[in-house]
């Protein structure tokens, strides 16, 4: 076996493809996307390296396009989690022993299939199934994805370095082992990167993993897994199923060797998924590592010295980007009276020119949201701001479901900062404004902090750098990704660790050296070479 200190390829983010018109790339990923289109897919679970076909069908369309039918996924049951939890814990052993850079090499491989052959068709899944425009797939489905592989190997090889100091005649060593015990993975619908990280991260540390996706994600999960394979990862490490929620929680939080909890999703689902395993903590074989990224009411808060044209442009693309579906999206906004009128006029004519359908059209900003409880939901928050004495619709506020779930990227204007629309998450492409006078920025900054349980994303806009370290200093606990003249979404694995604190999760940084810490347990091992033969000190001896 050849021995060697190996250094990893040092992580470089993927550049980021235009799309632009004349472009190989827009003319593959439309090429892809016919041919997704053209056919049904027959989608089923991955077992320990079985493909699992229930015949309990259930369709998956476009939430854009509601008549047409992209395919079928196999639903799972009961028994399917307990089969998936079994192949875990059968592979862990010699998944657990392989040499970190055979791991190593595996995920790096996987980083080159997102980029290469694997990239229209992640992209065009993303667009079908969830109802990204290019450029919203492009930067979450391939570059981010590839990022993540590749920084997360080289975030590995870090840890695995971090070495403690040795006295003389002793050698001291860390060893960073897997958890005792499978690790559970739920992801979400609104960034395939996040569902293709989840799972990965523990996988890279030598972990075997139970994967359930969102119902609404299983299209693109279904390449992902093909990804996954082409890669090299070893049948059993990563398990998919498509078990209810209820179903999987019920297998994987009653069992002894439930080690771990990988998640993003909603804060009431974490907190009772929380309570669950607080109840069962008595059945485990150790304690179970609980890592989740959460909710979001993500601000912008203008200073009267904004640069007021950067202010709508942040809101333009930080609310409405993806329609508003990522945790990071701004959903409030707190501006100054004097430059309210100003900033408003730009993103006036910002949405003015936001075109509205389907992914497929390159020329559509907004594409739908994701499913009809989404748009249901969204639609009545709607309906009671035009009702309400407190709140006014200053821009759009339409929505039609006839075709697809398509909600107008909508802001409202409210005279009470604890409306709701303030302070609940409704994820979705509505912004509500609350207007501060001038002379009221520290009662402002104090009402923004005490608002909201949330605290993942934020950003000020100042060009008076006085009030940019006074406010920054104020909104410490606010975010745990706080940005300076820029909007609160973007994050980019490398740049900018992503996560937040108070209800957004327990801010683990997906994509950071402090997430896959989460995922070992260090064994110290103290070596002393010439052993002492005699119990007495120096002390004991006489004068």
């Amino acid at each position: 076996m050849p021995n060697g200190f190996f250094k990893v390829p040092v992580a470089k983010n993927e550049p980021v493809l235009s799309y632009a018109p004349g472009t190989k790339e827009r003319e593959e990923l439309k090429k892809q996307l016919e041919e997704f289109r053209s056919m049904e897919m027959d989608i089923p679970m991955y077992i320990g390296g079985e493909e699992i076909r229930t015949g309990k069908k259930v369709a998956i369309h476009p939430p854009h396009d509601l008549k047409h039918t992209l395919g079928y996924y196999h639903q799972g049951d009961e028994t399917h989690v307990h089969k998936a939890i079994d192949a875990a814990l059968e592979a862990r052993k010699e998944w657990a022993e392989m040499p970190w850079e055979s791991r190593a090499a595996i995920f790096l491989k996987a980083a080159e299939l997102v980029a290469g052959p694997y990239r229209q068709k992640l992209n065009a899944a993303t667009m079908l199934g969830q109802s990204k425009n290019p450029f919203q797939a492009e930067i979450d489905a391939a570059c981010e994805l590839a990022d993540f592989y590749r920084f997360n190997v080289q975030y590995m090889t870090q840890i695995y370095t971090d070495q403690p100091e040795s006295a003389p005649g002793i050698w001291n060593r860390l060893e960073y082992r897997p958890l005792e015990g499978f690790i559970f993975a739920l992801t979400p619908f609104n960034f395939t990167s996040i569902a293709g990280n989840l799972q990965t991260a523990p996988a890279l540390m030598g972990n075997t993993v139970v994967w359930k996706p969102s119902k609404t994600a299983v299209y693109s999960a279904n390449i992902l897994m093909q990804v996954f394979k082409e890669a090299g990862v070893p049948d059993g490490v990563i398990n998919l199923v498509y078990a209810s929620g209820p179903v999987a929680a019920k297998v994987v939080f009653s069992h002894p060797d439930f080690a771990g909890f990988h998640f993003t999703g909603s804060t009431e689902v974490f907190q009772n998924i929380w309570k669950t395993i607080g109840t069962n903590i008595h059945k485990y074989k150790t304690y179970p590592r609980i890592v989740g990224e959460t909710g979001g009411k993500d601000y912008i808060f203008a200073h009267k010295n904004c640069d007021a044209k950067a202010v709508a442009t942040a809101i333009s693309r930080g609310a409405f980007e993806y329609q508003g579906q990522k945790c990071s999206a701004a959903s409030r906004a707190y501006l100054p009276e004097s430059r309210y009128d100003e900033i408003m006029k730009y993103v006036h004519e910002d949405l003015a020119t936001m075109k509205m359908g389907p992914p497929e059209d390159f020329s559509n900003f907004i594409n739908a949201v994701i499913d009809e409880p989404s748009f249901d939901k969204l639609a009545a928050a709607i309906d009671e701001a035009k009702e309400s004495p407190e709140a006014e619709i200053v821009e759009g506020g339409n929505y039609d479901k006839s075709e697809g779930y398509f909600i107008e990227p909508t802001i409202i204007k409210t005279t009470n900062p604890h409306y709701r629309t303030m302070e609940e998450e409704l994820f979705g492409p509505i912004l509500t404004v609350y207007v501060y006078k001038d002379n009221e920025v520290d009662e402002t900054l104090d009402l923004l902090d005490k608002t909201s349980m949330y605290a993942l994303t934020g950003a000020i806009f100042s060009q008076d750098r006085y009030f940019i370290e006074k406010a920054t200093k104020r909104l410490v606990h606010t975010a745990g990704n706080f940005y300076i003249n820029d909007k609160p979404t973007g994050a980019v694995v490398g740049q900018q660790p992503f996560g937040g604190s108070r209800g957004s999760g327990t801010n683990d940084k997906a994509g950071s050296m402090i997430n896959l810490m989460r995922w070992v347990t260090p064994r110290t091992i103290k070596e002393t070479f010439v052993p002492p033969h005699d119990y007495r000190y120096p002390f004991l001896d006489e004068e």
